[in-house]
């Protein structure tokens, strides 16, 4: 039984790691003030290329490296036509997910069927493979980062001098460009590092939890890390403990449908991350404190004035 569980603990941090990773990304761009709505895009294209860069490579590091790569050039798609050209960010980040759908469905379709090996644990068998200390060092080296990146991100937010800078950026854009501050620029390299996070996880997908490509790997994960941004009410530490929550939920419903449940259809089961998803958002606008903390220039486009 013990064993059991543990092997169900393993499975929660398998489905939160590429969430925490894509939502990360996301909440250094609303903090900056833009709305990207293309995550769920930016996943798909950076899990194809990361699958197949490694799959003609062999080298799953060049993967990982390719996969940030490719999403960061799709994020500066985005970019130039939201910030350089003023188009809505949200029509836009919605043709970005319809974008980063097509090209991963065009880019895989030669690889449909084909398997990379996994991107395994980085610690000894002897501590990956112990029944229960594999819990904390039988996991994926992307795992780590995404703890890690947690840090990092927080203390970039609250304790650097950047990080004020663009939270500046995303409060008030007039008062930090009337001071000299590129908002522009600062915008692009928020937009840059969300894209890298998102080439990030959608990688995770292919190349660490399903290392065989299948179209629409991400299966709408994209969304539910753009929800919990807002669940966190845009703090990271929060965000980590959303994303395990989410986590959890997703893996519950795969294990009641591999052990058998009857109470609910399968396709009720496989509905309650999303359906938690919008409970929860529901909850969350019911709350004053909560849209207090969104970036008051949140999707506002940024016209300097002439």
């Amino acid at each position: 039984m013990d064993a059991m569980w543990f092997s169900v603990a393993m499975t929660i941090v398998a489905a939160s790691t590429p969430l925490l990773l894509a939502a990360l990304g996301e909440l250094v761009v609303e903090k900056a003030g833009v709305l990207n709505l293309g995550l769920e895009g930016m996943m798909l294209v950076g899990a194809v290329t990361g699958f197949a860069v490694t799959f003609a490579t062999g080298a799953a590091l060049v993967g990982i490296v390719a996969a940030m790569l490719a999403a960061v050039a799709a994020s500066m798609i985005f970019a130039f036509l939201t910030l350089t050209l003023a188009s809505n960010q949200v029509a836009t980040g919605l043709a970005l997910t319809i974008f980063g759908v097509g090209i991963s469905s065009m880019i895989g379709e030669g690889f449909v069927g084909k398997t990379i090996p996994v991107l395994g644990p980085v610690f000894p068998e002897a501590l990956a493979g112990h029944p229960f200390l594999r819990l904390l060092f039988g996991h994926s080296p992307l795992v780590y980062v995404s703890l890690v990146m947690t840090a990092v991100v927080a203390w970039f937010l609250t304790r650097s001098r950047a990080g004020l800078i663009l939270r500046a950026v995303g409060e008030n854009d007039a008062s930090a460009h009337s001071i000299g501050y590129s908002v522009i620029g600062v915008r692009y390299a928020a937009v840059a590092f969300g894209g890298a996070m998102a080439g990030l996880a959608g990688c995770f997908y292919s190349m660490v939890q399903t290392p065989m490509w299948a179209e629409e790997l991400t299966a709408g994960r994209g969304w539910i890390a753009l929800a919990l941004v807002v669940f966190s009410a845009w703090k990271p530490w929060r965000l980590l403990l959303g994303a395990y929550l989410f986590g959890t939920v997703m893996t519950l419903e795969l294990q009641a449908k591999a052990a058998g449940v009857g109470i609910f259809a399968p396709e009720f089961l496989a509905a309650l991350p999303y359906l938690a998803t919008i409970l929860v958002l529901a909850l969350i606008s019911s709350r004053r404190s909560v849209g207090a903390a969104a970036p008051a220039c949140l999707g506002r486009p940024f016209k300097p004035a002439t």
